[in-house]
């Protein structure tokens, strides 16, 4: 069997990242009920602590791999990605990130959603998260089996580009399993036929960025969380995807 780009796996590995997939999507969907207004980021981060431990996994950000201060990277309004966990309290509108990668029988996935704090999303703010998740999907319904990169990003980049949102170009998705970063990139924008050829086996983090105003981005003091360099509002999605031998396996869905 040839090396695959995101690294050779065995069939107990893939495995792992199923079994470690759904826990990681029910540990998301617990933040997501458990998240209300007057609460901290701190809080969330310890609560999401709590659930890795009781579900039998580790917190991939707090391995020597990562060292994030945190164990869940938690993005707020302007913050885009890796936003790390403040005493900051959430309040009602906040547009809030939730980013996490777990290890699962030495495997990782990795998965991401954008809410809104204590109301129903609406006009705008709907829009961005709306149209930033149906992204994520048609990159995911661009995998027919082996597949470019750059038919995912396309994908990616049209339904963006449609929605008339800021596409986050700096910042991409990427190989995923045996490490919590592996090759190669996943942009979300590029052209079809262009970029690495993936491979049934390959597994892969799709994570399209958007704001609703501009594309240039800053990173903070703390070296790790990236803001819109115009204050606009910013959505983040993410599933970590099996390529199959005729479309994708979502591994980081309940």
């Amino acid at each position: 069997m040839p090396d695959l780009i995101t690294g050779q796996k065995t069939s107990e590995q893939l495995q792992a990242m199923r079994e470690g997939g759904k826990i990681l999507a029910q540990i998301l969907q617990d933040i997501r009920e458990y998240v209300q207004p007057g609460m901290t980021e701190l809080q969330v981060n310890a609560f999401a602590a709590e659930k890795i431990k009781q579900y039998g996994a580790e917190a991939t950000y707090k391995t020597n791999e990562v060292n994030f201060p945190g164990v869940i990277c938690i993005s707020t309004n302007d913050e885009i990605v890796h936003g790390i966990p403040t005493d900051y309290t959430l309040r009602v509108g906040d547009v809030v990130s939730f980013d996490l990668v777990i290890t699962y029988k030495s495997m990782k996935t990795d998965a991401a959603f954008t809410m809104v704090v204590g109301e129903q999303p609406r006009g705008a703010v709907k829009h961005l998260l709306t149209t930033t998740e149906r992204s994520l999907y048609a990159g995911i319904d661009a995998i027919r089996g082996a597949v470019y990169s750059g038919d995912i990003a396309a994908a990616v980049e049209k339904v963006l580009h449609d929605g008339k949102l800021g596409i986050i170009r700096e910042l991409v998705g990427h190989g995923v399993g045996l490490k919590m970063h592996m090759p190669p990139d996943i942009p979300n924008y590029g052209r079809r036929g262009t970029g690495v050829l993936l491979k049934p086996g390959d597994t892969i983090a799709i994570e399209p960025m958007a704001t609703l105003g501009g594309e240039k981005v800053a990173e903070l003091d703390d070296g790790w969380t990236y803001i819109t360099r115009d204050a606009s509002l910013s959505a983040h999605f993410e599933h970590t995807v099996l390529i199959t031998e005729d479309g994708a396996e979502i591994l980081t869905r309940l």
